[in-house]
């Protein structure tokens, strides 16, 4: 398995498991676009589009950083033509961007609601359909949105409604795009954690310091990712995989190493039942 010279197109890639992914891809010499918001310095997130770039090409990738905001058309197409020109083609896409704020629907203010739409749902669709014209010529062309199994279970919209919906929007452009593009050989595939992830978001927004240590680090969607990646595009698609099950269908099945804290008990993820 190898993805030299693959070219990859990752949102929200400046940090966290975008950048994890892209890293992967680096290390065999992949071209990447970080396409991601942060060209600046933020002062509670590490990472920016510079910073990461300099890693994928430390890693042995090249890299080219653009500022792309996945809400706007322009800024999409932008960066996918800049990709294009730069490493002639595109082989996958990840749509890693997304916006959280798990909130009840009286608590969800509309700005907010559009937000998670706007990026989660609209976005992925906005830059599938800008990537699939380049993704139709390549040899084994992959979309892969980080996104969870349609589990339509009460539970799982019960506390969060707004943010299950747009989540729930993003695996919705894989079910449709994989009949959709399945003759023109292109995969579209979801992929979701069973455990919680070491990121931002989980440090800042959801638990602290204790889920931190109770979590996977992103390493382990990343090598999910790279597994996919390396399938036959026109026998793996449409599939809604969680990494542990993923991992063990390659004969993987100790997880020991992705553990924060080998001695913490793993928090589940949401949209998926904990691990028997």
């Amino acid at each position: 398995m190898s993805l030299k010279g693959k070219t990859l197109f990752i949102t929200g890639a400046s940090r966290g498991i975008g950048l994890a992914i892209a890293k992967r891809a680096a290390e065999d010499g992949a071209n990447v676009t970080i396409a991601a918001k942060t060209a600046e310095p933020h002062p509670k997130l590490a990472g920016t589009i510079y910073t990461a770039a300099e890693e994928l090409e430390a890693a042995g990738g090249r890299a080219l950083p653009q500022v792309v905001d996945v809400r706007d058309e322009n800024s999409v197409q932008a960066a996918v033509d800049a990709t294009v020109e730069k490493f002639g083609g595109i082989d996958i896409l990840v749509n890693n961007a997304s916006a959280i704020q798990l909130t009840g629907t009286l608590q969800t203010d509309m700005k907010r609601f559009d937000l998670m739409h706007q990026i989660n749902t609209r976005g992925t669709f906005l830059c599938s359909k800008c990537c699939i014209p380049h993704l139709e010529k390549a040899e084994n062309p992959h979309v892969l949105n980080l996104s969870p199994p349609l589990n339509m279970e009460e539970k799982w919209f019960a506390p969060h409604v707004a943010y299950t919906m747009a989540k729930f929007g993003m695996s919705l452009c894989v079910l449709g795009m994989a009949g959709e593009f399945r003759e023109h050989g292109i995969a579209f595939n979801a992929l979701w954690p069973r455990t919680t992830i070491a990121t931002a978001a989980i440090q800042n927004l959801l638990g602290g310091d204790e889920l931190m240590r109770r979590s996977r680090t992103p390493q382990i969607l990343a090598d999910a990712a790279y597994i996919i990646f390396n399938r036959d595009s026109r026998e793996c698609t449409g599939n809604f995989f969680v990494d542990d099950e993923l991992m063990a269908s390659e004969g993987i099945t100790d997880l020991s190493h992705y553990a924060v804290d080998p001695t913490a008990e793993l928090a589940p993820d949401f949209f998926v039942e904990p691990a028997a």
